[in-house]
């Protein structure tokens, strides 16, 4: 399974080993949770953006289907 390795300042550690404690859980997963998070956000927005377009230029792309 690859890794990551990213260089925290010290305050953006102990922010994300606060929250780990607060939650009972590893940094790891909190810091992992965060990313998917992050990913999840970030491909519904493209989606959105992709269907607005779809939606708009729907006569156009079936003309270059054709």
């Amino acid at each position: 399974m690859p890794e990551l390795t990213i260089p925290l300042t010290d305050d953006e550690w102990a922010a994300l080993a606060d929250l780990a404690d607060a939650q009972g859980r590893s940094v790891e997963d909190v810091a992992l949770d965060a990313l998917r998070h992050h990913s999840d956000a970030e491909q519904s927005r493209v989606r959105h953006h992709a269907l607005r377009l779809a939606v708009r230029h729907a006569s156009l792309l079936k003309r270059l289907g054709e």
